[in-house]
């Protein structure tokens, strides 16, 4: 499962939850400006960027006081059954999210697969679970892909931070001779094995509460990587589902899902794709 901040907007307060809103609510704070979206013609990752560029502030810490936003963030009821279906399944959990509310209503602990590396910059070998994880592809554990609250150095908003992000990961998957991914040996060994990367590329993925629009670039990266990969070693193919409710994609976003091989799904409702139906999956 991967899992975005659409998990956390399900039935809250209108706005309480939105990133546009919070990123808002900084520029506001830290720049001459007023305004009360963000403007056509530039992302969000952007938008971010140039609330850094722009702001007044000698002391600002955005990543920081980013997080701050997310204190007092509880699970709710379908946070609960969502993350039981995941544990009753083995299926490791991904998230965009910077909030520990996932691991929290699963009463789960921080690990770290290696400690000895261990960066609150890049903490990707760090995950929640009941206990050491031995393979991150076959067993149930929360790893975040963009950051952990509690590690404000980690939080990636910015256009800067996701291409700091696929450089770190193109080295993981391009070098290191037959550490490198796309090597004809073991793929099983290679650099990210301990990393949320070997969940990328070792299973089929579902996406939920995920935009997966334009300002995802890391992401969107990351999948055009796994469909070249299953494309250079078709036996080791995994599946994609891309699971939405609301207002259809745009025909840009169902080009880029299907070519990247993520068969679309619609549901009825919110109700429907957050709802009891986990709960008897």
């Amino acid at each position: 499962m991967i899992i975005g901040n659409g998990i956390n907007r399900y039935n809250s307060d209108s706005g309480l939850n939105s990133w546009d809103a919070m990123l808002l609510d900084l520029w506001i704070k830290h720049t001459d400006d007023d305004p009360k979206d963000i403007p056509l013609g530039i992302s969000l990752t952007e938008f971010y960027d140039a609330l850094d560029l722009s702001s007044t502030s000698k002391t600002k810490n955005l990543q920081k006081e980013f997080c701050d936003f997310l204190v007092g963030w509880n699970a709710k009821a379908h946070h609960q059954t969502m993350m039981a279906w995941a544990k009753r399944h083995s299926a490791p959990v991904l998230t965009t999210n910077f909030d520990e509310t996932l691991s929290d209503c699963a009463a789960l602990e921080l690990h770290h697969a290696d400690a000895v590396r261990f960066t609150d910059f890049y903490p990707w070998a760090s995950y929640f679970a009941a206990g050491e994880v031995r393979n991150p592809a076959q067993e149930f554990a929360i790893w975040h892909i963009n950051g952990i609250k509690r590690y404000s150095r980690s939080i990636r908003l910015g256009l800067s931070h996701y291409m700091g992000s696929v450089e770190r990961a193109r080295t993981l998957i391009h070098k290191g001779g037959e550490g490198r991914l796309f090597a004809d040996a073991n793929h099983g060994k290679w650099n990210g094995r301990d990393t949320w990367l070997h969940i990328i590329f070792n299973n089929d993925l579902l996406f939920i509460g995920l935009g997966l629009d334009t300002s995802e670039i890391f992401l969107r990266w990351l999948l055009i990587e796994r469909a070249k990969y299953f494309k250079t070693f078709p036996e080791r193919a995994k599946k994609a589902w891309y699971v939405h409710a609301g207002r259809d994609l745009s025909q840009g976003q169902t080009i880029f899902l299907k070519s990247v091989g993520c068969e679309i799904i619609k549901e009825e409702s919110y109700d429907a794709l957050y709802g009891d139906s986990w709960s008897v999956l």
